[in-house]
């Protein structure tokens, strides 16, 4: 049986890697291992739980550190595993730094490189996240895209071989997931009304770590009428306080802030929300799962397809007015299957299979 170390470290991946596993390990051995990038239970420990991902083989415990640091805590741990583990392949996913980390650390050893959503661009280089995905990309043996666009952008940088429309994973987390979520969360509302409240998520660092861009999203937040429930990454939470903008959150009373929640908490809350008001990559697409509109406070996306079908709208806070363009919206008529048919999974562990020299069908 052929082996694979994956890698896993931030919370999207680890929503990614719960339905991507549930199938490798009907073919292979899987190796799990975290490196640690999200170190807060919320974040990231129960979601093994939540989710019913088998508990990591190796856990590095790296936590928040500068990018540089982070990166290189990770690489020199990851290629340790990896001597010690000799896999036939090393399965990286989306953009984070643990990605990064665990291509580059690969593909120094000569490792096959395999990674899920690829060809993702923002083209937007002062996102650390684009630097990750471009050069994982450019080091991978499979690049398993979740959409021909994707494919498209690979395409422009010279990127042909190996390159796979799989679908996006998270669409088959979310068919899986959501009525187990209706089951767990179904009335876990927060005091709000269904279809009664704006579901806000905020944490990139280009929002967050800029004071007048956070304090004019949360002056967009406290002008709308309707509740804006917002789930708080502990950074951004610290910020506000650091930044002086926990008084104005105090004041609005449209605004209610709680902890983070777990991902099934979250399937249930955007489901049930009204709108959706976030600057995540995973939430954009979810909305688009959910058939709720989204508003993503950012100039640019890597999930382009939710915006040229109209279920996402990019809104700049310094130069855009939040509550009037929710107001106008129309929502348009809704467009199945712009990620895939639910079963990308099973398209990438038939892949890697066929290129180790395994069988198994799509």
């Amino acid at each position: 049986m052929k082996k694979l170390v994956t890698i896993v470290g931030a919370r999207p991946q680890f929503i990614k890697v719960a339905p991507v596993s549930r199938v490798i390990r009907q073919h292979c051995e899987e190796i799990l291992v975290n490196t640690g990038q999200h170190y807060d239970f919320k974040m990231s420990g129960i979601f093994f739980d939540e989710l019913q991902i088998p508990r990591p083989d190796y856990d590095l415990g790296v936590g928040s550190q500068s990018h540089g640091k982070q990166t290189a805590l990770m690489l020199q741990a990851i290629e340790e595993v990896l001597l010690k583990e000799n896999p036939d392949g090393v399965l990286v996913y989306g953009d984070t730094n643990s990605t990064l980390a665990g291509a580059l650390a690969a593909s120094k050893l000569h490792f096959p490189v395999f990674h899920i959503e690829a060809g993702l661009r923002s083209y937007n280089k002062r996102m650390p996240e684009e630097i990750n995905r471009v050069m994982t990309d450019h080091v991978s043996d499979l690049l398993f895209a979740p959409t021909e666009t994707a494919v498209r952008n690979l395409a422009l940088e010279n990127i042909r071989d190996g390159v796979r429309v799989s679908g996006d994973v998270m669409y088959d987390a979310m068919l899986y997931n959501s009525e187990i979520a209706k089951n767990m969360f179904g009335d876990a509302l927060h005091g709000m009304k269904s279809k009664g409240y704006y579901l806000c998520t905020i944490h990139r660092a280009e929002n967050t770590d800029n004071p007048k861009m956070l304090g004019a999203i949360m002056q967009a937040l406290a002008e709308l009428e309707v509740p804006v429930l917002l789930p708080l990454h502990p950074r951004t939470r610290k910020l506000l306080s650091t930044y002086g903008l926990a008084e104005l959150l105090s004041a609005k009373s449209n605004i209610h802030i709680i902890e983070p929640v777990s991902y099934l908490e979250m399937l249930v809350l955007e489901n049930e929300a009204l709108a959706i008001i976030t600057d995540s990559g995973g939430v954009q697409k979810e909305a688009y799962f959910a058939r709720v509109p989204c508003f993503t406070l950012r100039s640019e996306t890597e999930w382009v397809e939710t915006v040229d079908i109209g279920w996402n709208m990019l809104v700049d806070p310094l130069t855009m007015d939040l509550k009037s363009l929710i107001t106008a919206y129309q929502q348009p008529a809704y467009q199945e299957g712009l990620y895939g048919d639910g079963r990308a999974a099973h398209k990438i562990t038939a892949d890697i299979c066929a290129f180790l020299g395994g069988d198994t069908h799509r």
